[in-house]
Order: C-alpha cells, then sequence, then structure tokens
C-alpha cells in the first residue's frame, strides 16, 4: 500500500559513533556512556566548526513553559548555540509542549539535542522527532548487554585507538570488565597507553591479573582443554583470593553450551554463525574443544551444570565441592575416571 499523501518515512537511527550536529538530535536508549560519547561528538564537532559556541543545558523534569524559546531567541553577536536537554523521558508538560513546537520550527544556527533514555514519557515528541520533523536525527544508545555485543564495542575501541587486537585478547578484555561499558572502555585506553598499538593475550593478562571474570575463564579455558589438574589449581587459587564461585561456574557453561551448540553441526564457520549466535572465531574454537566428546556425555555434562547451579545457590553446604566435581567433569570429557 502506498504511503499517506504527505506522510513522511520514518527516519533510520544511527549508531552512537555515528552522532553529528543537526537542527533536532535525539539521543535514545538506556546506556548513558554511550549518550556520552555521542554528546560530546557533537559539541565537538559545533566548537571546531565555530569557538565561540554558547552551550546551554536545561533539565527537562523541572522546565518551564517558555524556556527554550528564551534560550533559543537570537542573541546581539549571533552565536551558534547547543541546547542540551536531558531527563526527556521524565520532562514536565509544559517541557514537552514547547518541544513539539520548537521541533516544528528550530531556530538557526541552534543544535538542540534530547537526551531519552527510555520509557513511554514523551511518546508523542519522539514520534514528531522520528517522523523527521525539524531535520531531526536519531542517535541510538542501545544497552550492551551480549557477550558479543561488548566484543564488538572492544574492538571497536580499540580501531578508535589506532591499535590491533587478537581476538582472544579482546575476549579475555571483554570477560575481564562485566561490568559497565565505561569501565570496559577505561581499561581500552589504559592498555593501549601502556603497552601499544599490538596487544595480544598476554598484555591482557597481566593489565586483568586478579579480575574474578578473568581468573574464571582461565579456569574454564584449562577445563575444556582437557587440563584438569590446572584447572584444578586455578580454581583453588581463585577461591582462595575471595572469587565468588557463581561467575566461575558461568563461565565454565558458556564454554559448555558452545560446545553443545555446535556439536554435530557441519559447514564453514562464517556460513554457521549467524544460525548459531555465535562469532567465527568462537565456533572453531568450541569445535576444537567438543573434538574429544561423545554426545551422551556432553548430555550428561549439561545436567550436571543445573544440578551443580543449584548446589552453589544454597542447595549443598559445600558448594565448592560441588564446583571441583563439575569442573574435573568437564576435564574428562564427561566420562568417568579410568583407574
Amino acid at each position: 500500500m502506498a504511503a499517506a499523501r504527505g506522510a513522511k518515512a520514518k527516519i533510520t537511527p544511527l549508531d552512537w559513533s555515528q552522532a553529528h550536529p543537526a537542527p533536532v538530535v535525539l539521543v535514545s536508549g538506556p546506556e548513558a556512556f554511550l549518550a556520552d560519547r555521542a554528546g560530546q561528538a557533537i559539541r565537538a564537532a559545533l566548537l571546531a566548526d565555530d569557538p565561540a559556541l554558547e552551550v546551554h543545558d536545561v533539565d527537562a523534569a523541572s522546565y518551564t513553559a517558555g524556556e527554550l524559546f528564551t534560550i533559543a531567541s537570537p542573541s546581539l553577536f549571533a552565536e551558534p548555540r547547543l541546547i542540551r536537554v536531558d531527563a526527556v523521558e521524565k520532562c514536565s508538560d509544559a517541557f514537552l509542549e514547547d518541544a513539539k513546537r520548537y521541533v516544528a520550527e528550530p531556530a538557526e544556527d541552534t543544535t538542540l539535542v534530547l537526551r531519552h533514555a527510555g520509557g513511554n514519557r514523551g511518546k508523542a515528541l519522539l514520534d514528531l522527532v522520528r517522523g523527521g520533523a525539524g531535520s531531526a536525527i536519531e542517535i541510538a544508545c542501545p544497552e550492551l548487554k551480549k557477550d558479543q555485543e561488548r566484543l564488538g564495542f572492544v574492538q571497536t575501541e580499540f580501531r578508535r585507538l589506532g591499535a590491533q587486537v587478537t581476538p582472544g585478547a579482546a575476549r579475555m578484555l571483554a570477560a575481564a570488565y562485566s561490568g559497565g561499558i565505561g569501565e570496559l572502555a577505561g581499561a581500552v585506553a589504559q592498555l593501549v597507553s601502556d603497552v601499544g598499538t599490538r596487544i595480544s593475550e598476554a598484555e591482557v593478562t597481566r593489565a586483568t591479573e586478579g579480575r574474578v571474570e578473568t581468573n574464571a575463564f582461565r579456569v574454564a579455558d584449562a577445563a575444556t582443554a582437557g587440563r584438569g589438574a590446572e584447572a584444578l589449581v586455578l580454581l583453588r587459587q581463585a577461591l582462595s583470593t575471595g572469587t565468588d564461585p557463581i561467575p566461575i561456574l558461568a563461565a565454565l557453561n558458556m564454554k559448555v553450551r558452545a560446545m553443545a551448540r555446535v556439536y554435530g553441526a557441519s559447514g564453514p564457520s562464517g556460513k554457521l554463525a549467524g544460525e548459531l549466535g555465535m562469532a567465527p572465531w568462537q565456533i572453531d574454537r568450541a569445535r576444537k574443544e567438543v573434538g574429544p566428546w561423545r554426545e551422551e556425555d556432553l548430555a550428561r555434562t549439561i545436567d550436571l551444570a543445573a544440578e551443580t547451579e543449584w548446589l552453589l545457590k544454597g542447595g549443598s553446604r559445600a558448594p565448592e565441592y560441588a564446583l571441583e566435581r563439575y569442573l574435573l567433569h568437564v576435564a574428562r570429557r564427561g566420562r568417568a575416571r579410568t583407574r
């Protein structure tokens, strides 16, 4: 069906790394770090064009009627303006009405940045902006939750800084900083500053020594490689330094699930990536690790994983023993010890 006459197609959201000035910029999504990055990029671009830029900050939640138009009104020297509006998702009724009027006819030499972290408040304004009013653009800043998304962010950060990182090193770093991506970005910058523009697993290991998640993956790597004694030593070292057993179990389970996904899968890893929800290098690694396994042993291991999780979360008075048993089970590829 043809679009209604006069209707505007919705604008396509841009990635945060593509942020640039426009008469109206909607920065949407819950990831505050990416939103800050986008805002900094817009401000830097405007300052580069004219150092006389005036910057005004507005809180949409406490906004009073007419404030936006007062800030945007022409000045004696006609300096360009950047108006940054925070908390649009909590905006007052007065802001919502003024913003809808403003977006319909933005002021000249003015960039209005609307920060909306999510929710339904202000939907009428968002619909107006997304419909293309005011020559608007939208910068999407979603929360990066999935392992692959965080890994992609790490790789992008290294490229942005002109550095090269091995796939294994990028994975280790993403695992070591599983909290906010601001911390992850800081770790990348510090690593490049300290080491240089070529980063390998060895540099990441030294830089992240002692972090819980890194210890967890070292334990899991040793277990899935069949090095039971080494895995057990690493596990006991981690636990003795106060590492919680849950992240170690999570790292081990992630690798077991990866092996289960690739078991019996045929075809090039690049072709399977989309189907399995894994990166090609992850598929290659999981295939190598699952090679010695039998299907029935892998199935029993998945059952034991669920049992171990229950034991670690209150089902046992000796959770460390349960984790040790599971770890050795994985290291033996699900087979009973031979005498």
